[in-house]
C-alpha cells in the first residue's frame, strides 16, 4: 500500500502532466526513493492510482534499467561497461569489485550494503573506466582505488 506521502508526491508530479498515465516513471521513482525498489503490490497500487493497468506499469518499470523491481543494497554500484570502459581497464576494475565485495554483477552482497549492476554508459568517457555508486561518478579508476572508495559507503 502507498503511503500517504508517497500518494502526495505522485498527485503533485502527476499534476504536471496533460494524462495521467504520463507520469507512470515519475511514480515510480517516487515509490523507489522511499522504499529503495517497485514491488509487485506498488506496481498494483501505482497503476490503480494512475488509471493504468498493473502490466502497463510493469512495462515502464522494466523498460528503464535505473527502476528496480526487486531489493538491492543501501549503496548501488553502476559499472560502465561501454567500449571506451573497456578499453580503458574495466575488466580490471570489475575483478577488483567482484574480489573486495565477494559478489558478481548483479549480486547484492549478504550484508545489503551493495549491490554491483553492470550499466552499458554512465557518459564518461574522458574519465573512463568509470563507476557511479549512489549518483556519484567515480572516474579515472585503477584497482588501486577502489577500496578507499567503497570505504566512504560503509
Amino acid at each position: 500500500m502507498l503511503t500517504v506521502e508517497e500518494r502526495t508526491e505522485i498527485e503533485s508530479d502527476v499534476a504536471r502532466y496533460p494524462y495521467r498515465r504520463a507520469g507512470a516513471i515519475e511514480a515510480l521513482k517516487v515509490v523507489q526513493r522511499h522504499r529503495g525498489w517497485i514491488s509487485d503490490e506498488c506496481v498494483k497500487d501505482i497503476a490503480e492510482l494512475l488509471g493504468m493497468t498493473a502490466d502497463e506499469v510493469d512495462g515502464v518499470a522494466t523498460f528503464y534499467n535505473l527502476i528496480f523491481r526487486r531489493p538491492v543494497g543501501r549503496h548501488v554500484i553502476l559499472l560502465c561497461d561501454s567500449v571506451s570502459c573497456w578499453v580503458m581497464g574495466h575488466d580490471a576494475i570489475r575483478d577488483r569489485l567482484q574480489v573486495h565485495l565477494g559478489i558478481g554483477p548483479g549480486e547484492t552482497t549478504p550484508d545489503g550494503r551493495f549491490t554491483l549492476l553492470p550499466s552499458v554508459c554512465l557518459g564518461a568517457c574522458d574519465r573512463a573506466p568509470a563507476m557511479m555508486i549512489d549518483g556519484e561518478l567515480h572516474g579515472e579508476l585503477d584497482p588501486g582505488t577502489i577500496d578507499s572508495i567503497l570505504a566512504k559507503y560503509r
